[in-house]
């Protein structure tokens, strides 16, 4: 086994214990800004299905992302059933429409995110180089308006 695959596999088995970690910080409004909320439709149970992500927006560019292992992400599959999704940063809520771009080159686009989040963005773009196994890019083409501007996203 290689240290990539080593790392990748322990940092692994942490997500489920960051994951909604940084998710309720975010949904609150609470630092970090380095991160975000996806929120998808489930594709089988119509559920609302929320996951951290890097911070990717881009005014007026919209949003952008980087899926970690590509079309094995199961909000990447829910992407694909509806692509009409919400995403939580800055304490609010934007609505929009995410279309997948295989041919951009996600590295690339994931090491953008990271630099314009500081060092806690540039800190998890090494863990998500350590971990991803077939990324790929995501655009959210955000409506014009920020929708419940409320002070939190829950």
């Amino acid at each position: 086994m290689t240290s990539q695959g080593l790392v990748g596999r322990c940092f692994g088995l942490l997500e489920p214990l960051v994951n909604p970690l940084v998710r309720g910080l975010v949904v609150r409004g609470l630092p970090p800004g380095a991160f975000a909320v996806l929120e998808t439709t489930g594709r089988r149970t119509g559920l609302r299905r929320r996951v951290p992500v890097g911070n990717g927006l881009r005014a007026p560019d919209g949003f952008w992302l980087v899926a970690e292992h590509g079309e094995g992400c199961a909000y990447v599959a829910n992407l694909r059933a509806n692509p009409q999704v919400r995403v939580c940063t800055g304490g609010r809520w934007h609505r929009g429409t995410a279309s997948l771009h295989p041919g951009d080159d996600p590295l690339r686009r994931r090491a953008s995110i990271d630099a314009s989040n500081g060092l806690i963005g540039r800190l998890d773009g090494i863990i998500f180089r350590a971990t991803a196994t077939t990324p790929l890019s995501i655009h959210i083409d955000l409506e014009p308006e920020v929708i419940e501007p409320s002070a939190s996203c829950e």
